[in-house]
C-alpha cells in the first residue's frame, strides 16, 4: 500500500510540472512534422517576396545559328546515312586518260613484243600513253538504270586485243549479262588512211 501511495504522488507531480511549463514538444524520431509546420516551410518568406525581378536577358542573332557549340537538338542526321543514288557508282579499277573520252586519243604505235604487246595512244595535249591489253582507258560513260528510284553506274572501254594496224576495245555492261560486248577499233594513223581514201578519190 505504501509503493502505490508513492507511485501516485509522483506520477501527480510530474503532471503537475508538465501543465506548469509551456515547453515545446520534440516530435520522435523518425515521426513527420505536422500539416501546418510543412506549410510554413514552403511559403516563401516576405524578404524573398520583396526581391527586385531579374532583367530580361538579351540575346543576339549569333546565339540561334547552328555551330559546334550550339547544336539545333530537333535537327535529323539521317539524311546523311543514305545513299545518295545521284552521283554514278566509279567501278573501283584504274583507268588511264579517265579524263578524255575515247574519240579524242589517237592511235600513233603498236609495238609486238612476244606475247605483251604494247599501244600508244596520245591524247589531245600531244602526250603519248602506253596501253597493254586488259587496260580501262577513256572517260566513262555514265548509264541510269531502274526507273526513277534506280541508281546509276558507269561503263568502261578496255583493251581487249592489240594487233598489227589497230587495237580492238570492248565494253561490258554488268546489268545485262545476255546482250554481247560492245566493240570499238581504234586504227593506227587514221590521218594518213584519210589522206590516201582523199587521193584515191
Amino acid at each position: 500500500m505504501r509503493r502505490l501511495a508513492i507511485l501516485s504522488f509522483l506520477f501527480l507531480g510530474a503532471s503537475a510540472a508538465a501543465c506548469g511549463k509551456d515547453t515545446p514538444t520534440v516530435p520522435a524520431k523518425g515521426v513527420p512534422p505536422p500539416a501546418s509546420a510543412r506549410a510554413a516551410a514552403l511559403t516563401p518568406s516576405a524578404s524573398a517576396l520583396a526581391m527586385p525581378p531579374m532583367p530580361p536577358g538579351e540575346f543576339a542573332e549569333n546565339d540561334f545559328t547552328e555551330s559546334d557549340h550550339s547544336r539545333d537538338p530537333f535537327r535529323s542526321y539521317a539524311n546523311l546515312f543514305v545513299e545518295d543514288k545521284s552521283k554514278p557508282h566509279a567501278r573501283q579499277v584504274e583507268i588511264v586518260l579517265g579524263q578524255y573520252s575515247i574519240d579524242e586519243l589517237r592511235l600513233v604505235a603498236i609495238v609486238q613484243s612476244g606475247d605483251y604487246p604494247r599501244a600508244m595512244l596520245v591524247d589531245p595535249t600531244t602526250k603519248g600513253w602506253v596501253v597493254k591489253r586488259g587496260d580501262y582507258i577513256g572517260r566513262p560513260d555514265t548509264v541510269h538504270t531502274g526507273g526513277t528510284n534506280g541508281a546509276d553506274y558507269q561503263l568502261n572501254w578496255r583493251v581487249d586485243r592489240i594487233r598489227d594496224g589497230d587495237v580492238v576495245l570492248t565494253r561490258e555492261d554488268p546489268a545485262q549479262p545476255g546482250v554481247p560486248p560492245a566493240t570499238r577499233v581504234l586504227p593506227l594513223h587514221p590521218e594518213s588512211e584519210q589522206q590516201g581514201a582523199q587521193r584515191t578519190n
